[in-house]
Formats: structure tokens, C-alpha cells, sequence
């Protein structure tokens, strides 16, 4: 019987360097660390793809999507409207991509996932937590991640880091107090689920932030993998 692969996801406000540091750990479990971490004895003679997606946009109708929610240009979206559409994409991206590769025995690093929704959809727009929970369970399934790396900065610097990047897509537009209320969001839901979220300061360089995150994924790998090699 096949590993089951495992879903890690990169979450936090903007200017984090949520997506450079997950193509950077894509690059690094690729080259080797994935090997380094289990070695022969787990892994035997099965390979572990490593998938990298995103939400919106993991799927062809959710790259629609997320030019629908995030092009600068569009219209104004009713908060309510928002919330269905994070949750259409999130239901094509669980049922097409993520649950295959899961089954497959890959590891899948998302760029966002339900935590975005709560932090920016529940705490920023101020939509009913409840019902966002509920919407959730109805787009995923209850799939839940393995692993939620919060990448952790302060709002200003963050936004700054954006508006450095050049375009400035519809939520990086949004008002300094809404950003504020995503960040308590994002603490919030750290503090409730202290075994699934795992805060990264991302306030130090590139690198030092790579390194902590793999010495976390390491950690991880180990014990998931390892264990159930001596189960087996």
C-alpha cells in the first residue's frame, strides 16, 4: 500500500514571501532534501512527487477565478460574492487536484488555502465565522492540511514589500485596518490550532526564513513518514 501524500500550505498577509519561499522549498525537496530527510529505508522504492499550487488558480476554472477576485481593475465584489467565489475555487481545486495528488503519495505545497478565507473573508470582511467554517467543509470535503506555515510580518513592512514587487493586485489595495484585522485572523486561528499552524517570523532575510522552514518540513517529514516505515 502507497504512502498517502501530505498537504502543507503557505499562509500569512501580504508581502510575506509566501510564494518565493514555497518555490524555494519546492526547489529544495526536488533537489534532494526530500531524500536527505526519509532516506532509503522510508521511502524504499516509491518516489514522492512534489506538486506546487495555489488558491485561487490551482485549476483551469480557478485561474477565471482569481483573475475575477484579484485583477485591480475589476469591479467591486459584494464580500458575500467574494466569499462563494474562494469557495468555487476551492471545491474544482480539492476535488481535481489536491484529493488525485494526495492518493498519489505526493507533496503538495499550496500557496493559500481555508485559513485565507477565515482571516480574510471572516476577520477582514466581517462575515459570519461560522458560516465561512461551514462553507469550507462543503468546498473541501473537511480536508484539512497537514502542515500551515504562517509566515508572520508585520502588516506596513509586508504591504511595503508589496507595493516594491510593482502591481498592486484588488486585496494589496485594500485599507491598512482591514489588513490589520486579516493579521489578528491569522493569530487568532495560530493560536487555535497550535498542532496544524507553525509560525515562521518572516521579518528576517530570504535565506534565514528558508532555513527555518526547512528545518520544520524536516522535522515533519520524519515523523510522518518514519513512523509509519516502522508501523509497516
Amino acid at each position: 500500500m502507497g504512502l498517502r501524500g501530505k498537504l502543507i500550505v503557505f499562509e500569512g498577509v501580504e508581502g510575506g514571501g509566501k510564494t518565493t519561499q514555497l518555490q524555494r522549498c519546492s526547489n529544495w525537496l526536488r533537489a534532494g532534501g526530500l531524500q536527505d530527510c526519509l532516506g532509503n529505508v522510508c521511502l524504499g522504492n516509491q518516489t514522492m512527487p512534489v506538486v506546487v499550487t495555489r488558491e485561487p488558480g490551482g485549476t483551469l476554472l480557478g485561474a477565471k477565478v482569481r483573475q475575477l477576485l484579484l485583477d485591480r481593475d475589476s469591479s467591486p465584489i459584494h464580500p458575500r460574492a467574494e466569499l462563494l467565489l474562494y469557495a468555487a475555487d476551492r471545491a474544482e481545486h480539492v476535488e481535481e487536484l489536491i484529493k488525485p495528488q494526495l492518493v498519489n503519495g505526493a507533496i503538495i505545497l499550496c500557496d493559500r488555502y481555508t485559513d485565507s478565507t477565515i482571516a480574510y473573508q471572516g476577520y477582514g470582511r466581517g462575515i459570519d465565522l461560522k458560516l465561512i467554517e461551514e462553507l469550507n467543509q462543503i468546498a473541501t470535503g473537511g480536508l484539512e492540511s497537514d502542515l500551515t506555515l504562517w509566515l508572520d510580518i508585520d502588516v506596513e513592512i509586508g504591504l511595503e514589500r508589496a507595493r516594491q514587487r510593482g502591481t498592486v493586485d484588488r486585496m494589496e489595495q485594500a485599507d491598512l485596518a482591514f489588513h490589520r484585522r486579516v493579521q489578528q485572523g491569522f493569530q487568532e486561528l495560530y493560536q487555535q490550532n497550535p498542532d496544524r499552524i507553525v509560525r515562521v517570523d518572516a521579518s528576517y532575510s530570504e535565506e534565514e526564513v528558508h532555513n527555518a522552514i526547512q528545518k520544520i518540513l524536516g522535522e515533519r517529514l520524519r515523523t510522518w513518514f518514519q513512523e509509519r516505515s516502522i508501523l509497516s
